[in-house]
């Protein structure tokens, strides 16, 4: 199951979105002010972020910028601006696609399947499993259950691999 965080102070995008994402499968949380959604997005292991660029507190090229620094997690910048600047700029600061307000909720979903199929085809190379809510990464001899470390004896991580 992929896990999304949508960072967005839209009451009502945000509520519509996640009712969407949930009925879809996917594990859904929500923040609304940048300052939180960033703490949000560093302590846990998302597989996209859905990231409003206009939010209370930090904004989401901020954000965008910050994260690029520590994580590769898939950041969909969703946001009213959309003139030629604000895309390149968003793009630029490390959004891995740009949806414009308002949007057709078909589209967005689209566009996640896409990022999370491609994401997930360079995960394989990169030697990574994932079985629903587990992860291990064979590079690094970790295990992840719903984003916790699992400690596990060598043998029980040869059979779970």
């Amino acid at each position: 199951m992929y896990r999304i965080l949508i960072i967005e102070d839209e009451e009502n995008i945000a509520s519509f979105v996640r009712m969407e994402l949930e009925y879809e499968g996917y594990k859904v949380d929500v923040c609304d002010d940048g300052v939180k959604g960033f703490e949000k997005a560093l302590e846990n292991d998302y597989d996209l972020i859905l990231l409003d660029l206009m939010l209370p507190k930090l904004n989401g090229l901020e954000i965008c910028r910050r994260l690029r620094k520590v994580k590769n997690t898939p950041i969909i910048m969703l946001t009213a601006r959309d003139s030629v600047m604000d895309k390149v700029s968003g793009l630029q600061m490390g959004a891995d696609d740009y949806v414009s307000k308002p949007f057709a909720i078909e589209e967005l979903l689209a566009r996640i399947e896409a990022l999370l199929r491609r994401v997930n085809e360079t995960n394989q190379v990169s030697n990574k499993l994932e079985f629903k809510d587990i992860n291990v990464d064979i590079e690094a001899r970790t295990v992840k259950q719903d984003n916790e470390v699992v400690n596990l004896t060598t043998k029980e991580y040869e059979l779970l691999v």
